[in-house]
């Protein structure tokens, strides 16, 4: 089975489907088997079972929509045997009518603080503006989040006011100032997971 991925300096990115989301819910084994990854902590804080459930229907409603929901963030070794599952993220689904979409990440807390929710968020961010519809990357975080907000400023993200809820701030970079940021919009290009590795 083919799966759309990222390969970073240090992760591999996989995105989600409705196989891997079942898997994740029902039969640990068979999630290990398909991120051929091990799983040793999981999920992270913050990933319950209802987001997982959530994600799960959002894979069954839209199957076409590979990327634009959640993706793993596997920690590369030196062989095959030492892929570890370290975190998750991704989006809230694909492009708004606006050209806004929203993304997410959470670590395992045995790997955080080593800079791999930065280097996950920096592929996403370029994978998304690949797409000329994407005019923006909106994030969203909790105030007392410190970690999570160095994550966005990172990379670029600028703060613009009241989230979503009550108590959540929002967080957005524009395709501007993604341009301005890195001078090109090829940062990353898509590959499926059998089509060989594509570096960002």
């Amino acid at each position: 089975m083919s799966y759309l991925r990222l390969v970073t300096e240090r992760l591999e990115l996989t995105a989600g489907s409705l196989a891997l989301s079942q898997a994740e819910l029902q039969d640990r084994t068979r999630f290990h088997e398909l991120l051929n990854a091990q799983v040793v902590e999981w999920p992270p804080r913050g990933c319950d079972e209802q987001a997982m459930t959530s994600m799960r229907d959002y894979f069954a409603e839209n199957p076409n929509d590979s990327g634009w929901g959640a993706w793993y963030f596997i920690l590369r070794g030196s062989n095959e045997e030492e892929r570890v599952l370290i975190g998750n993220g991704g989006f809230k689904g694909s492009p708004s009518s606006d050209g806004s979409v929203e993304v997410g990440y959470s670590i395992v807390d045995r790997f955080q603080r080593k800079g791999y929710a930065t280097e996950a968020v920096q592929s996403l961010v370029a994978w998304a503006f690949d797409y000329q519809e994407v005019r923006r990357v909106l994030a969203e975080a909790l105030p007392e989040n410190t970690p999570s907000i160095r994550v966005l400023e990172k990379n670029g993200f600028r703060y613009i006011g009241q989230g979503s809820e009550e108590g959540v701030i929002r967080y957005e970079i524009t395709r501007e100032d993604f341009i301005q940021r890195t001078g090109r919009l090829d940062a990353v290009v898509t590959t499926p997971l059998a089509g060989g590795r594509r570096q960002v």
